[in-house]
């Protein structure tokens, strides 16, 4: 699947990560269970963000380099030891050269799936893992339904699909048009809290949706989409939830 060059991206900003979306690598810890990474293996963590995930794989006494298209979060992993740099997850420069390649929440931002499950299988060895989770089907379809409506009252268009959530069929065909073979998908429910409400994930996660507004429009915009969204994803305790639904998978190269 290729999105148009042209489509929005988002700008990522570490601190503003930090302290809005921690909850994508504490509720992603599991993950590094699934990689199960051992002493003496070369793991790449594509899309390392700032480096937590990473620095528990490096943890488990594996050598882990981080990639990652931000050069701001790419500074922050590095400052916090991590050896991270930067690289679009389409045009992977590694050949032969890990034993396992490891992502979270990264995949769903690809324009190009299949240019990213090719440049994975071509970074592993022969019979290499590659374990990743990232959004499914259904992830976020209320907050992208409620940004329509609100987009379409303010006589703007929606983006056209700005992130990429596959089925399991659709995940499992990407990556076996790579060269993968496939020992475990799942698509699962995780309703998340946000810190924030979705404002404030908004700001955080939804420049593919917003990023072409004004300022003051945006911020109008946001506001008015969290309160389309306040009966069905604020509970009587006032925390926000939003609707994740999330594909998780290990394949390897065959």
């Amino acid at each position: 699947m290729t999105h148009p060059a042209s489509a929005p991206t988002q700008d990522w900003q570490p601190a503003r990560y930090t302290e809005q979306a921690s909850f994508v690598p504490a509720l992603a810890r599991d993950l590094v269970s699934w990689l199960r990474p051992r002493t003496g293996e070369r793991v790449l963590d594509l899309g390392c963000g700032t480096g937590v995930l990473t620095a528990e794989i490096a943890a488990a006494g594996a050598t882990v380099v981080g990639v990652d298209a931000s050069p701001a979060m790419v500074e922050a992993a590095r400052a916090a030891g991590i050896d991270a740099h930067v690289a679009q997850a389409e045009t992977l420069p590694f050949d032969d050269e890990f034993d396992a390649v490891f992502s979270n929440a990264m995949l769903h931002w690809t324009r190009d799936i299949d240019a990213v499950l090719r440049g994975a299988h071509r970074a592993l060895h022969e019979d290499g893992r590659f374990v990743a989770e990232l959004g499914g089907t259904g992830n976020i379809a209320a907050i992208i339904g409620a940004a329509r409506n609100v987009l379409d009252a303010y006589g703007v268009a929606l983006p056209a699909a700005p992130w990429y959530f596959p089925s399991l069929d659709e995940m499992s065909d990407a990556l076996r048009r790579a060269g993968f073979h496939v020992e475990q998908i799942v698509l699962f429910g995780r309703p998340t809290p946000l810190p924030g409400g979705i404002v404030e994930w908004l700001e955080t996660f939804g420049g593919p949706l917003l990023q072409r507004l004004t300022p003051e429009r945006r911020v109008a915009i946001a506001h008015a989409i969290e309160a389309r969204l306040a009966p069905t994803h604020r509970g009587a305790d006032g925390v926000w939830v939003a609707d994740y639904v999330r594909l998780r998978f290990i394949a390897r190269r065959g």
